[in-house]
Protein backbone atom coordinates (compact mmCIF):
# COMPACT_ATOMS: atom_id res chain seq x y z
CA UNK A 1 0.00 0.00 0.00
CA UNK A 2 1.68 3.10 -0.92
CA UNK A 3 2.07 6.13 1.53
CA UNK A 4 -0.76 9.36 1.17
CA UNK A 5 0.70 11.84 -0.52
CA UNK A 6 3.23 9.88 -2.45
CA UNK A 7 3.52 10.91 -5.82
CA UNK A 8 2.25 9.17 -9.15
CA UNK A 9 4.74 7.36 -10.81
CA UNK A 10 2.72 7.49 -13.89
CA UNK A 11 2.19 11.25 -13.26
CA UNK A 12 6.19 12.00 -12.82
CA UNK A 13 6.38 9.33 -15.77
CA UNK A 14 4.22 11.84 -17.78
CA UNK A 15 5.96 15.02 -16.82
CA UNK A 16 9.40 13.84 -17.34
CA UNK A 17 8.38 12.62 -21.03
CA UNK A 18 6.73 16.78 -21.49
CA UNK A 19 10.26 17.98 -19.72
CA UNK A 20 12.16 16.03 -22.50
CA UNK A 21 10.03 17.12 -25.52
CA UNK A 22 10.51 20.31 -24.55
CA UNK A 23 13.82 20.07 -23.98
CA UNK A 24 14.49 18.41 -27.53
CA UNK A 25 12.34 20.79 -29.51
CA UNK A 26 14.61 23.69 -27.84
CA UNK A 27 17.72 22.62 -29.03
CA UNK A 28 15.97 21.70 -32.21
CA UNK A 29 14.72 25.72 -32.48
CA UNK A 30 18.37 26.69 -31.27
CA UNK A 31 20.24 24.31 -34.02
CA UNK A 32 17.77 25.77 -36.54
CA UNK A 33 18.37 29.53 -35.80
CA UNK A 34 22.40 29.13 -35.25
CA UNK A 35 22.23 27.11 -38.79
CA UNK A 36 20.17 30.39 -40.31
CA UNK A 37 22.62 32.30 -38.76
CA UNK A 38 25.33 30.93 -40.68
CA UNK A 39 23.36 30.97 -44.09
CA UNK A 40 22.70 34.20 -43.90
CA UNK A 41 26.52 35.23 -43.61
CA UNK A 42 27.61 33.24 -45.64
CA UNK A 43 25.21 35.18 -48.28
CA UNK A 44 26.23 38.65 -46.94
CA UNK A 45 23.06 39.86 -46.37
CA UNK A 46 22.75 43.67 -46.96
CA UNK A 47 21.16 44.55 -43.87
CA UNK A 48 20.06 43.03 -40.38
CA UNK A 49 16.71 43.36 -41.15
CA UNK A 50 17.34 40.84 -43.86
CA UNK A 51 20.05 38.53 -41.09
CA UNK A 52 16.84 38.87 -38.69
CA UNK A 53 14.01 37.46 -41.12
CA UNK A 54 15.57 34.85 -42.22
CA UNK A 55 16.58 33.97 -38.95
CA UNK A 56 13.02 34.12 -37.89
CA UNK A 57 11.87 32.71 -40.49
CA UNK A 58 14.33 29.55 -40.47
CA UNK A 59 11.07 27.18 -38.67
CA UNK A 60 9.44 27.41 -42.16
CA UNK A 61 9.97 24.67 -44.82
CA UNK A 62 10.00 25.25 -48.79
CA UNK A 63 7.00 24.00 -50.41
CA UNK A 64 7.42 20.91 -52.37
CA UNK A 65 6.31 19.89 -56.31
CA UNK A 66 3.41 18.03 -54.79
CA UNK A 67 2.13 21.02 -52.94
CA UNK A 68 2.36 23.23 -55.67
CA UNK A 69 1.02 20.93 -58.30
CA UNK A 70 -1.14 18.42 -56.27
CA UNK A 71 -4.52 18.21 -55.43
CA UNK A 72 -6.18 20.52 -53.48
CA UNK A 73 -5.97 19.98 -50.00
CA UNK A 74 -7.70 21.46 -46.79
CA UNK A 75 -4.69 21.57 -45.12
CA UNK A 76 -4.05 24.23 -42.70
CA UNK A 77 -0.73 25.49 -43.21
CA UNK A 78 -0.46 28.62 -41.15
CA UNK A 79 -2.33 28.23 -37.99
CA UNK A 80 -1.14 31.64 -36.56
CA UNK A 81 -3.34 33.44 -39.77
CA UNK A 82 -6.69 30.94 -38.77
CA UNK A 83 -6.13 32.25 -35.25
CA UNK A 84 -5.91 36.05 -36.74
CA UNK A 85 -8.96 35.38 -37.91
CA UNK A 86 -11.29 35.04 -34.70
CA UNK A 87 -13.39 37.16 -33.52
CA UNK A 88 -11.43 39.85 -30.89
CA UNK A 89 -13.05 39.89 -27.53
CA UNK A 90 -13.51 43.66 -26.18
CA UNK A 91 -12.26 42.59 -23.09
CA UNK A 92 -8.40 41.70 -22.94
CA UNK A 93 -7.88 38.22 -21.52
CA UNK A 94 -5.24 35.71 -22.06
CA UNK A 95 -6.55 32.68 -24.08
CA UNK A 96 -8.34 29.73 -22.29
CA UNK A 97 -5.72 27.42 -23.97
CA UNK A 98 -3.23 29.14 -22.08
CA UNK A 99 -4.83 29.00 -18.40
CA UNK A 100 -1.72 26.47 -17.95
CA UNK A 101 1.88 28.68 -18.01
CA UNK A 102 5.13 27.52 -19.76
CA UNK A 103 7.69 26.31 -17.88
CA UNK A 104 10.40 26.17 -20.74
CA UNK A 105 11.34 27.90 -23.49
CA UNK A 106 9.99 25.74 -25.90
CA UNK A 107 6.62 25.97 -24.54
CA UNK A 108 6.61 30.05 -24.17
CA UNK A 109 7.92 30.30 -27.75
CA UNK A 110 4.51 28.18 -28.47
CA UNK A 111 2.34 29.67 -27.16
CA UNK A 112 3.86 33.53 -27.83
CA UNK A 113 4.23 32.90 -31.59
CA UNK A 114 0.70 30.58 -32.09
CA UNK A 115 -2.05 31.71 -28.91
CA UNK A 116 -1.25 35.71 -28.57
CA UNK A 117 -3.20 37.62 -31.48
CA UNK A 118 -2.50 41.19 -30.02
CA UNK A 119 -0.30 42.97 -28.20
CA UNK A 120 -1.77 43.58 -25.53
CA UNK A 121 -2.39 40.12 -24.97
CA UNK A 122 1.28 39.48 -25.34
CA UNK A 123 1.71 42.48 -22.57
CA UNK A 124 -1.01 40.87 -20.27
CA UNK A 125 0.93 37.19 -20.47
CA UNK A 126 4.29 38.55 -20.04
CA UNK A 127 2.54 40.25 -16.14
CA UNK A 128 1.01 37.24 -15.48
CA UNK A 129 4.40 35.36 -16.24
CA UNK A 130 5.97 37.89 -13.58
CA UNK A 131 9.89 38.75 -14.07
CA UNK A 132 11.23 35.66 -11.84
CA UNK A 133 9.77 33.48 -14.32
CA UNK A 134 10.68 35.09 -17.24
CA UNK A 135 14.05 34.66 -16.07
CA UNK A 136 13.94 30.95 -14.84
CA UNK A 137 12.53 30.40 -18.48
CA UNK A 138 15.45 32.13 -20.59
CA UNK A 139 18.19 31.63 -18.23
CA UNK A 140 20.56 29.71 -20.69
CA UNK A 141 19.52 32.01 -23.99
CA UNK A 142 17.01 34.49 -25.03
CA UNK A 143 15.74 33.37 -28.18
CA UNK A 144 16.81 35.26 -30.93
CA UNK A 145 14.38 38.66 -31.52
CA UNK A 146 12.26 38.15 -28.34
CA UNK A 147 13.94 40.59 -26.99
CA UNK A 148 13.07 43.01 -29.35
CA UNK A 149 9.29 42.00 -29.05
CA UNK A 150 9.36 42.56 -25.47
CA UNK A 151 10.17 45.85 -25.19
CA UNK A 152 8.08 46.77 -28.25
CA UNK A 153 5.17 45.22 -26.12
CA UNK A 154 6.35 47.03 -23.26
CA UNK A 155 6.78 50.27 -24.35
CA UNK A 156 3.24 50.09 -26.16
CA UNK A 157 0.87 48.71 -23.10
CA UNK A 158 3.12 50.23 -20.09
CA UNK A 159 1.03 52.04 -17.71
CA UNK A 160 1.73 53.59 -13.64
CA UNK A 161 0.00 50.59 -12.26
CA UNK A 162 2.28 48.04 -13.78
CA UNK A 163 5.27 49.95 -13.05
CA UNK A 164 7.20 48.02 -10.37
CA UNK A 165 6.53 44.96 -12.17
CA UNK A 166 7.59 45.79 -15.78
CA UNK A 167 10.85 46.97 -13.70
CA UNK A 168 11.05 43.60 -12.62
CA UNK A 169 10.13 41.95 -15.89
CA UNK A 170 13.46 44.16 -17.25
CA UNK A 171 15.68 43.14 -14.64
CA UNK A 172 15.41 39.21 -14.82
CA UNK A 173 15.81 39.94 -18.72
CA UNK A 174 18.78 41.43 -18.04
CA UNK A 175 20.55 38.44 -16.00
CA UNK A 176 19.59 35.67 -19.14
CA UNK A 177 21.87 34.20 -20.87
CA UNK A 178 23.87 36.68 -23.70
CA UNK A 179 21.80 39.37 -23.04
CA UNK A 180 24.15 41.75 -23.97
CA UNK A 181 24.29 40.15 -27.52
CA UNK A 182 20.61 40.03 -27.85
CA UNK A 183 21.20 44.03 -26.71
CA UNK A 184 23.48 44.62 -29.52
CA UNK A 185 21.22 42.86 -32.04
CA UNK A 186 18.47 45.14 -31.57
CA UNK A 187 16.83 46.59 -34.64
CA UNK A 188 16.08 50.58 -34.99
CA UNK A 189 12.94 50.61 -34.46
CA UNK A 190 13.62 48.54 -31.44
CA UNK A 191 16.15 50.27 -29.63
CA UNK A 192 13.52 53.07 -30.48
CA UNK A 193 10.87 50.77 -28.62
CA UNK A 194 13.56 50.75 -25.43
CA UNK A 195 13.81 54.64 -25.57
CA UNK A 196 10.25 54.94 -25.19
CA UNK A 197 10.00 52.02 -22.76
CA UNK A 198 12.06 53.93 -20.14
CA UNK A 199 10.83 57.33 -20.67
CA UNK A 200 7.57 56.05 -20.02
CA UNK A 201 9.12 54.22 -17.01
CA UNK A 202 11.22 58.07 -16.05
CA UNK A 203 7.82 59.75 -15.83
CA UNK A 204 8.77 62.29 -18.86
CA UNK A 205 5.77 61.71 -20.89
CA UNK A 206 2.32 63.88 -20.08
CA UNK A 207 0.35 60.46 -20.60
CA UNK A 208 2.14 58.20 -18.61
CA UNK A 209 2.07 60.52 -15.38
CA UNK A 210 -0.42 59.69 -12.48
CA UNK A 211 -3.25 62.54 -12.27
CA UNK A 212 -2.10 64.57 -9.08
CA UNK A 213 1.91 64.00 -9.93
CA UNK A 214 4.07 66.98 -10.36
CA UNK A 215 5.64 67.12 -13.61
CA UNK A 216 8.51 69.25 -12.89
CA UNK A 217 11.95 67.31 -11.53
CA UNK A 218 12.33 69.60 -8.28
CA UNK A 219 8.04 69.34 -7.52
CA UNK A 220 8.23 65.55 -7.72
CA UNK A 221 11.30 64.98 -5.41
CA UNK A 222 9.55 67.85 -3.09
CA UNK A 223 6.40 65.18 -3.67
CA UNK A 224 8.58 61.53 -3.26
CA UNK A 225 9.54 63.67 0.07
CA UNK A 226 6.96 64.36 1.62
CA UNK A 227 4.51 61.76 0.75
CA UNK A 228 7.35 59.79 2.01
CA UNK A 229 7.10 57.58 -1.36
CA UNK A 230 10.51 55.60 -0.31
CA UNK A 231 9.45 52.58 -2.79
CA UNK A 232 9.36 55.31 -5.84
CA UNK A 233 12.36 56.54 -5.49
CA UNK A 234 13.90 52.85 -5.74
CA UNK A 235 12.29 52.34 -8.26
CA UNK A 236 13.47 55.60 -10.02
CA UNK A 237 17.36 54.45 -8.94
CA UNK A 238 16.16 51.10 -10.63
CA UNK A 239 15.40 52.66 -13.99
CA UNK A 240 18.55 54.72 -14.00
CA UNK A 241 20.02 51.25 -13.47
CA UNK A 242 18.26 49.16 -16.12
CA UNK A 243 18.69 52.28 -18.53
CA UNK A 244 22.27 51.43 -18.79
CA UNK A 245 22.29 47.48 -18.92
CA UNK A 246 19.76 48.04 -22.22
CA UNK A 247 21.91 51.09 -23.46
CA UNK A 248 19.71 53.63 -23.71
CA UNK A 249 21.43 56.85 -23.32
Amino acid sequence: MEAAGAPDPAALERELERELRAAVAADERQERENAAKLRAVRQRVPSYEEFRNIVLASHLKPLEKKDKLGERRNVLWNPCAAHAKAPQPSDVEIPQELDQLPRTSAEFYRDWRRCLKSGKEKYQFLLKLGGKALGRIFQADLGFGLLGEFLAVLAENVCHEDRAAVLQILESLSGTGRFGLNVELLSESEKESSRDLFRKLRGARGDYRPPGQPSSLMEREAHLMDTGMQKEAEEERAVMELMKRYQVN
